[in-house]
């Protein structure tokens, strides 16, 4: 029973990345799933959630309007669509459901 995180890099400020969570062992149909970030030297804090139940999704307000969460059922997977990427954008990010957590994949912005 894992999630595996996947997708993360290094890119210019004002570039996208993509991140993958695919799980493994389990389905998370019937649960909200959602994507966290740490950054150096900073708590992890969510980022956003999707339900399962009608698509309700949350953002944080430093990602609003350049983040969409998404997930595919079918698949077992959620995604995270990362654009207009900022260097404060640089941390971990996690994905969780239910009481699981992914590994975490490195974000990396430069300026």
């Amino acid at each position: 029973v894992q999630l595996q995180a996947s997708g993360g890099g290094l890119v210019q400020a004002g570039e996208s990345l993509t991140l993958s969570c695919t799980a493994s062992g389990f389905t998370h149909d019937d649960f909200a799933v959602a994507w966290f970030r740490q950054g150096p030297g900073k708590e992890r804090e969510g980022v956003s959630c999707i339900s399962s139940a009608d698509g309700c999704t949350y953002y944080a307000d430093s990602v609003k309007g350049r983040f969409t969460i998404s997930r595919d059922d079918v698949k077992n997977t959620m995604y995270l669509q990362m654009d207009s990427l900022k260097p404060e954008d640089t941390a971990i990010y996690y994905c969780k459901t239910k009481s699981i957590w992914g590994q975490g994949t490195q974000v990396t912005v430069s300026s």
